[in-house]
């Protein structure tokens, strides 16, 4: 199951942080298809966010066709997505080279740029990248 962490200080909406954490849990593998998301009420007993902001997050995910609510049981996730799967070597070297941007006295935002730049260049011709 997922476990969500909302980041109150990054700027993006709480309900955006969700639909991201869940996008990046399927294309992981964390999470496949039939599997049940938590409910609204365990999000909210774990991030002390509104109950309303857990349900648009799931609203958005459903109509990406990603989830579906089932009345009386949950949220299920119907499809998966990418395949980077959680345990892929090029993690193993993505974590190597995470361990030496650190050792290089980079912070996280320096990374992120970084990537992020370097994701732009090799992905530019892919259109609605998003997460």
């Amino acid at each position: 199951m997922v476990e969500y962490r909302i980041d109150r200080r990054s700027g993006v909406a709480t309900y955006i942080q969700i639909v991201q954490q869940t996008k990046q849990a399927l294309r992981l593998g964390l999470l496949e298809p039939g599997d049940k998301l938590p409910t609204a009420r365990e999000v909210v007993e774990a991030t002390a966010i509104n109950p309303n902001t857990v349900l648009k997050a799931y609203r958005e995910l459903e109509r990406e066709g990603l989830v579906e609510a089932r009345r009386g049981l949950g949220t299920f996730v119907r499809r998966s997505l990418g395949t980077a799967p959680a345990d892929s070597p090029l993690r193993v070297e993505l974590e190597a080279w995470a361990v030496r941007a650190r050792e290089a006295g980079l912070e996280r935002d320096d990374v992120d740029a970084l990537f992020t730049s370097v994701l732009d260049a090799h992905f530019a011709h892919v259109k609605g990248d998003q997460a």
